[in-house]
């Protein structure tokens, strides 16, 4: 539904906007249950979910990746399936495979565990190439082809990807048709001081039977709430000067046979010898959507440039394909998408 043009549209921003600040408080509020502090990680899967996107979680183990994405999961009351990513994996592991019925004298489907709303893709990096390609075609077009027919997933699907970023052996690189098709990527810093303190102070004891489980989170993101919340996104105002000001962040990334008029400054500025490939159109509709989601999470019936800003990081990094030399002056997508962003002219 989009209904930024209906006549109704401040009626309807009226109402929507505050229900699904509540909604939002209190999926936060269930979520921190489980998951003390890491803030920037719970409102990126929140935005996936909200968005209808994929995300890939990166960092080092141990820091709740793999817990957050179970108490999401949960807090949905969705169809929810792990899958641990390894070396043997193979595709009919991932989607399923035709069997073959003596009695019948006919082969039947055997679906695999992607046939699943909330798919947890564990170490996906583990996995080599024949596997990576199986989800490609599930991700975007959200089906999945079995011998001679394809088969629709269910709806709504979400791919929470998690991989570790210090540990290459055993590892394959994700390519980059895959990462196009995560909405976000998320780095999973280390916890402050204070949030790993309260961690501490709620882990089991010895004495305690660590095996109890925990107590079941409330099912507030419900398929109906859920709809609420995409609803609200909709009506969120997007001006067509912050629209240029999207795509012209998208264009500034391209290599110089690509400049934009507004990338000029770039240019002279050389920041295009640390970029080889630059985002695709791809990126300027997620940056449109993940603003309007950033700006309901404000509180906000409208986009602003801040939006689009801190969306860019979660939705580029993994997009820019970076030359050998920025590797050897020691930058990351993070900081050439920071020098974009202090170059390219605001509307």
């Amino acid at each position: 539904m989009d209904g930024t043009n209906s006549p109704d549209l401040p009626i309807l921003q009226e109402n929507l906007i505050p229900l699904s600040q509540n909604l939002l408080q209190t999926a936060r509020g269930e979520l921190a249950k489980r998951i003390i502090g890491q803030d920037e990680m719970v409102n990126g899967l929140l935005t996936v979910l909200i968005a209808g996107g994929h995300i890939l979680l990166e960092g080092v183990p141990g820091l709740a990746k793999t817990r957050a994405v179970k108490a999401l999961a949960e807090i949905t009351g969705l169809l929810f399936k792990r899958i641990q990513f390894t070396p043997d994996l193979l595709p009919a592991d991932l989607i399923g495979t035709l069997v073959w019925e003596q009695g019948a004298g006919i082969f039947s489907v055997r679906k695999g565990p992607v046939f699943a709303n909330v798919i947890l893709a564990d170490e996906i990096n583990r996995a080599p190439a024949k596997v990576q390609s199986a989800l490609l075609e599930a991700m975007e077009e959200h089906q999945v082809t079995i011998g001679e027919k394809s088969y629709a997933l269910p709806d709504p699907f979400f791919v929470l990807a998690t991989q570790n970023p210090i540990e290459h052996e055993g590892t394959y690189a994700l390519p980059e048709a895959e990462l196009d098709r995560f909405l976000l990527k998320l780095k999973v810093l280390y916890p402050g001081a204070e949030d790993e303190f309260k961690v501490l102070n709620l882990a089991p004891s010895f004495v305690s039977s660590p095996a109890l489980p925990p107590e079941p989170l409330a099912h507030v993101l419900d398929s109906a709430n859920l709809d609420i919340l995409r609803r609200a996104a909709d009506l969120v105002f997007i001006d067509p000067k912050i629209m240029r000001y999207i795509v012209s962040l998208s264009a500034a990334t391209r290599p110089p046979r690509q400049i934009p008029v507004t990338g000029k400054g770039l240019a002279r500025d050389n920041i295009y010898r640390y970029i080889a490939f630059g985002v695709s159109p791809r990126s300027s509709l997620a940056l449109c959507r993940c603003s309007r989601v950033r700006a309901l999470f404000e509180g906000r019936s409208y986009v602003i440039t801040e939006d689009v800003k801190a969306a860019a990081y979660p939705v580029m990094r993994h997009r820019l394909v970076l030359s050998y030399e920025a590797e050897a002056d020691g930058l990351d997508s993070d900081a050439v998408i920071s020098r974009i962003l202090s170059l390219l002219p605001v509307p």
